[in-house]
């Protein structure tokens, strides 16, 4: 996959299944598997925690070809959806971070770059978040790179 702000494509190369058939080994049925995803969002689990979970510990390659939907699908229907969708989450916790160190490290005006950069994504993403229902539309992200200028 491409990087938005960058000319590399990453180092990740992960590769889903080929095929979006149900694998023959996997044992679990639809209702064993969503059974799985409740108790490990009850534990505290973020729905690609759960994805990994499902992956390593029940040789469950894919969820949506055997239960017919996605995690995400699986804790709405439930209404166990984290508030904060977890990928801006985690945008957010990254520009914190980086807020951080440019309050420690005055000095540091690469990374004033970063900052802006991780900030139009989160603009970006509350954007898409807000037309799709998912935040409410009065959530807003308190830029930080206008007051370090």
């Amino acid at each position: 996959m491409g990087r938005m702000h960058t000319h590399r494509h990453g180092k990740s190369h992960s590769i889903r299944p080929a095929t979006l058939r149900a694998p023959s080994w996997v044992t679990l049925g639809p209702k064993e598997i969503e059974e799985l995803v409740i108790k490990y969002s009850k534990d505290g689990l973020t729905p690609s925690q759960i994805g990994i979970k499902l992956r390593d510990q029940h040789s469950i390659p894919l969820i949506k070809p055997i239960t017919k939907k996605s995690v995400g699908e699986i804790l709405e229907e439930n209404k166990i959806l984290p508030e904060m969708p977890e990928d801006l989450e985690n945008i957010v916790k990254k520009a914190v971070g980086l807020q951080k160190h440019l309050k420690a490290n005055k000095g540091d005006n690469r990374n004033v770059r970063s900052l802006e950069l991780i900030e139009a994504k989160v603009h970006r993403l509350s954007v898409y978040y807000k037309r799709i229902d998912r935040i409410p539309q009065t959530w807003k992200y308190k830029s930080v790179v206008a007051q370090l200028e």
